[in-house]
């Protein structure tokens, strides 16, 4: 009873929305696009093992600018839960990476977009969601797998794909919040 509480205390957010059931249809058709996404994704080659286009994150912008960060984060923990479930990752290190750059850059695109929105458009909010999705990943992996400092060499290029994928990840969210007929419910 206390999670439902939980839940629907993170749903509430007076932005127009009239009912519960519907914010929770749109909701859970953010969580399948994220899913959709990520299996997607995971069918693409990858030059290298860290670059990914990071599609599933254009459910969490979407959820952010649609819904909030605190729906944005049911999101990306259910997205990463149930994507983990179907590819046997389950608390695995790609579950610890993928859970902990989902919701720091969760956060830090939630607040940006809270308290920078006439600062930031949706291009930088998702930029940098992107790069803290990446440095954090960088900072875990260092912490938990590697111990060794050498691997931050990697931050430079892992931060310049993350502006390009960023880049791509806004872009589709944008064309998707201009065309209303295109989102869920």
């Amino acid at each position: 009873m206390e999670s439902k509480r939980i839940i629907l205390m993170l749903l509430h957010n007076n932005q127009n929305h009239p009912s519960t059931n519907s914010r929770l249809v749109r909701l859970s058709m953010l969580i399948g696009l994220g899913l959709i996404l990520f299996l997607f994704e995971s069918f693409i080659p990858r030059p290298l093992p860290w670059l990914k286009p990071g599609f599933a994150h254009i459910a969490t912008l979407l959820a952010i600018y649609m819904m909030g960060t605190g729906a944005a984060l049911i999101v990306v923990v259910t997205r990463v839960l149930v994507g983990s479930l179907l590819f046997g990752t389950l608390f695995n290190p790609a579950f610890i990476l993928a859970m902990g750059g989902g919701i720091a850059a969760t956060f830090v695109m939630g607040s940006c977009k809270r308290y920078f929105s006439q600062t930031f458009s949706i291009f930088g909010i998702s930029i940098l969601g992107a790069v803290v999705h990446n440095l954090t990943q960088l900072i875990l992996v260092e912490f938990l797998i590697v111990q060794r400092f050498e691997i931050f060499y990697l931050a430079p290029f892992m931060i310049l794909s993350s502006i390009f994928t960023g880049f791509i990840v806004a872009l589709i969210s944008h064309l998707i919040l201009l065309r209303p007929y295109l989102l869920p419910y």
